[in-house]
């Protein structure tokens, strides 16, 4: 089959060169554009990127000429889909003319990922909200869409949540242990993070809360509904290089086993893993039974870093109530980033029967 062609806008960031990594090799999917801060845009891309995962750029990447992420106008017509990983101060200015005119757009920006017709979606979780398009298109006019993927902390969050549905969420509580690379190229002072935990990360709690919920939520005639489950949220940052580890509390209304529980992780399988996808991962939760496991340095990288590593699961016999605890751990710039907006873009490929 012919390749469908994508641009990247923001392709030198962290996530920016993430998404270059994955498209660079991938079956379905050919890179024809790249595009940068306008302080970059006019050069080679070899010139300006760091290539901080230390992989060799593919040649025809090297050449490409950046072009200038802030100007709509100037993305190629014949684009079967943009990936952006602006950065969310001009993500809006961009991404919604793009949309507007006709141009498929799947976006690692958090502005509108709360919208009620704009569907935020970690495709095994909730793979049905992709038709939350339709209600889109109707009520903006838009000749194209616009789709968000989560947080990376809400990514592994509810990856791991959603097997634990059949008992009935009803609390969530989480801490998260956030890698320095979530912040960006320049996001974290060195100084300030060596030898350091920081306890609080703008708007992350916010995030996690109200991103999940949408997540757990209904789609209906009048866009996604939240779900019913209460999120409570602590984010830290941590002297890690990339993986996000977070401890979860979830409390259940329905009684489980701890045994059974675990059959549940390991056996999860959804939509992607159905269709044969090919970023989606074999095992999309890989459960670690060694007390000391999952550890960012040993497991970020599970499944190509497109799962999430849970271990410690036990319940939580102080508290009052059904509740489960566990840890999980996720490779923030795959599975919480650019990762998952590849896999959006091919389920979204798929069931358009174009692929």
């Amino acid at each position: 089959m012919d390749k469908l062609r994508v641009g990247v806008l923001g392709a030198t960031g962290l996530v920016g060169q993430r998404f270059v990594h994955l498209l660079s090799r991938h079956p379905w999917f050919r890179l024809e554009y790249l595009a940068a801060s306008l302080g970059s845009a006019g050069r080679r891309y070899e010139d300006v990127v760091s290539w901080y995962m230390g992989s060799e750029l593919d040649d025809r990447l090297k050449g490409f000429i950046l072009g200038n992420a802030s100007d709509p106008a100037s993305v190629p017509r014949d684009l079967d889909v943009v990936f952006s990983a602006l950065p969310s101060s001009v993500a809006m200015d961009v991404e919604v003319p793009l949309a507007r005119n006709g141009f498929l757009v799947v976006s690692n920006a958090s502005p509108m990922r709360l919208e009620r017709d704009v569907p935020l979606l970690n495709p095994e979780v909730n793979y049905e909200h992709i038709k939350a398009l339709e209600l889109q298109a109707r009520l903006r006019g838009w000749r194209g869409g616009l789709i968000k993927n989560p947080n990376c902390s809400t990514a592994i969050l509810t990856l791991s949540l959603a097997p634990l549905r059949k008992y009935c969420l009803r609390e969530v509580i989480v801490t998260t242990l956030q890698a320095i690379s979530g912040a960006g190229l320049r996001g974290v002072n060195a100084y300030s993070i060596v030898d350091n935990v920081i306890p609080y990360i703008e708007r992350e709690e916010f995030k996690l809360r109200e991103e999940t919920r949408k997540i757990l939520g209904r789609l209906s005639s009048d866009g996604v509904e939240p779900g019913d489950v209460r999120v409570s949220a602590t984010t830290a940052r941590v002297p890690v290089l990339d993986g996000h580890m977070e401890s979860v509390h979830v409390r259940l209304e329905r009684a489980f086993d701890v045994g059974e529980v675990l059959d549940e992780l390991k056996a999860f399988s959804s939509l992607p893993q159905e269709l044969g996808l090919p970023t989606a991962p074999k095992r999309p939760i890989v459960v670690m039974l060694d007390r000391d496991r999952p550890q960012p340095r040993l497991d970020r990288y599970v499944e190509g870093g497109m799962a999430v590593a849970v271990g410690r699961v036990e319940a939580a016999e102080s508290l009052p109530g059904r509740w489960l605890k566990y840890v999980v751990l996720g490779h923030n710039t795959v599975r919480g980033a650019a990762g998952t907006a590849v896999l959006i873009a091919e389920l979204y490929f798929k069931m358009e029967g174009m692929v």
